[in-house]
């Protein structure tokens, strides 16, 4: 009793240091951003009422914020998917920007930090260490300085996004909160109510759709490209995320302007991207080949078959059965086994005989016998399942292996 108690004793005075290391830890900028302001804005909520042209101009704002992150950050920037016009750009850097989640470059030197060391602990926001980590803890506390360098010269030799990146604290609160209360306010007269939803509100739900994409995106779902990662298909994922959530085939071909690449999977930001080409925004979509991505699919799905078959039993492998002779074979027949030779491989069908579907006669005539032409169409063509039944019985390979009936008519 003692010892239980001074354990829940330590463990009492224990947690407020644990709390002051957690508190030390906070990047308070971020978590302003991220969690105090969104914070405030859903209390205000709570009597700040929410008029419904406010509603729909919420989610066209989300939209529109939430889509230059997955078109313009992601597939644009950090992964040149595709080529954009000088318009295009800027309108993704300003809709961007109101997000609220970085510059341009912060953003697309993260991601690809992501893509080259995912779940090492170079990784910046590392699936290994908890989904809460993965999802917003990486950037809300201070990380341990990793060395995680990665190439952005094309990125600071773009000038719309160093223009961005320099202006982007007015950007970002022009853009994440003046602007859709200005709309909202000149509109229909709802400014404060623009400002909470559509501002402050509307920001932090793209905030963690946006999350879930290094959260979710890994936790969630299956591998048909690759499992040695991390990374998986979900629908739900794609759903929250305007078509990310194909992320274990974004991981594998990163450079496709699409994710989800069945006419059925959920991609609105491929549709994006694609619309903007039909109007000359976009060009030099990328995809990578269809025989490249079919052998990744294929490649991982015969190697969940062969995970699967050994758990089976496939009998032993000829290579590392023992070799006999033909005169060998017969005498152990002679002593009572029950073996016959099918391909010159000898097998042991004493625990099957009598359940065999032709009969135990048609077993029993072919001991110590090369049974080869009547198993493959002598008699009867036998099914894959006979085949694979008779692989478990295997106890001897034959020297000689087809050659025994030349050895049975050779005169003695």
């Amino acid at each position: 009793m003692g010892v239980a108690v001074e354990r829940k004793s330590s463990s009492i005075k224990g947690f407020p240091r644990r709390l002051q290391g957690f508190i030390r830890r906070i990047r308070w900028f971020n978590f302003t951003f991220l969690v105090l302001i969104p914070l405030a804005g859903l209390i205000q909520a709570l009597w700040v009422p929410l008029h419904w042209k406010t509603l729909i101009w919420s989610a066209i704002y989300y939209v529109l914020t939430a889509g230059s992150i997955t078109t313009g950050y992601h597939r644009l920037w950090a992964h040149r998917a595709y080529s954009g016009s000088p318009t295009l750009k800027i309108l993704l850097a300003l809709f961007g920007a109101g997000s609220i989640q970085g510059s341009i470059k912060f953003w697309a030197r993260e991601h690809r930090a992501h893509h080259r060391f995912t779940d090492t602990d170079r990784d910046p926001h590392n699936i290994q260490e908890g989904f809460w980590h993965a999802h917003i803890l990486w950037t809300i506390l201070e990380q341990p300085k990793k060395d995680n360098r990665v190439d952005i010269s094309d990125i600071k030799n773009d000038r719309i996004v160093m223009w961005q990146h320099e202006n982007y604290v007015l950007l970002a609160l022009g853009m994440g909160w003046a602007f859709p209360a200005a709309v909202a306010g000149l509109g229909w007269g709802d400014w404060y109510g623009g400002f909470i939803y559509a501002g402050i509100i509307r920001t932090f739900l793209v905030n963690q759709a946006t999350f879930c994409v290094n959260s979710l995106a890994h936790y969630l779902g299956d591998q048909p490209y690759d499992d040695r990662r991390t990374p998986r298909n979900h629908l739900i994922t794609a759903i929250i995320t305007l078509g990310e959530g194909y992320h274990n085939f974004h991981h594998e071909f990163p450079s496709d302007y699409r994710n989800g690449i069945e006419w059925h999977q959920l991609d609105p930001t491929k549709w994006m991207i694609w619309l903007c080409s039909w109007f000359g925004l976009a060009y030099n979509l990328k995809r990578f080949r269809y025989n490249e991505i079919e052998k990744g699919r294929i490649q991982q799905a015969r190697k969940r078959l062969e995970e699967k078959g050994s758990t089976l039993e496939w009998g032993v492998p000829i290579a590392q059965l023992p070799v006999i002779e033909w005169t060998e074979y017969q005498k152990r027949v002679e002593d009572g086994e029950m073996l016959t030779l099918v391909e010159g491989v000898v097998h042991d069908v004493s625990a099957f005989y009598q359940e065999h579907p032709g009969g135990k006669a048609m077993i029993t005539s072919q001991l110590g016998k090369d049974a080869s032409a009547i198993f493959n169409g002598g008699i009867y063509n036998h099914s894959n399942a006979a085949r694979n039944l008779l692989a478990t019985m295997r106890v001897a390979a034959l020297i000689g292996g087809m050659e025994v009936e030349e050895r049975k008519t050779q005169p003695s």
